[in-house]
């Protein structure tokens, strides 16, 4: 395996459980606390925009991987 892919493939896979991970934690936070309806809006919107990157960032690392090798 071509060690730049590796590279490439590793810091997508960062990036993505970084994202992820820290938009679990919001959720996780208002299952915990009570929250009005206009924060849990707003972060139920954040979290589209979370998992639309997420898919944005897959398909780029799709796109690029023939040129990795």
């Amino acid at each position: 395996m071509n060690i730049e892919l590796l590279e490439f493939t590793l810091d997508v896979i960062g990036k993505n459980f970084g994202r992820l991970y820290g938009h679990y934690g919001a959720l996780r936070f208002w299952k915990e606390h009570k929250i009005d309806g206009a924060v849990f809006a707003t972060m139920e919107r954040e979290m589209t925009i979370a998992v639309l990157g997420v898919v944005l960032i897959v398909i780029g690392y799709v796109l690029q991987i023939p040129s990795k090798l």
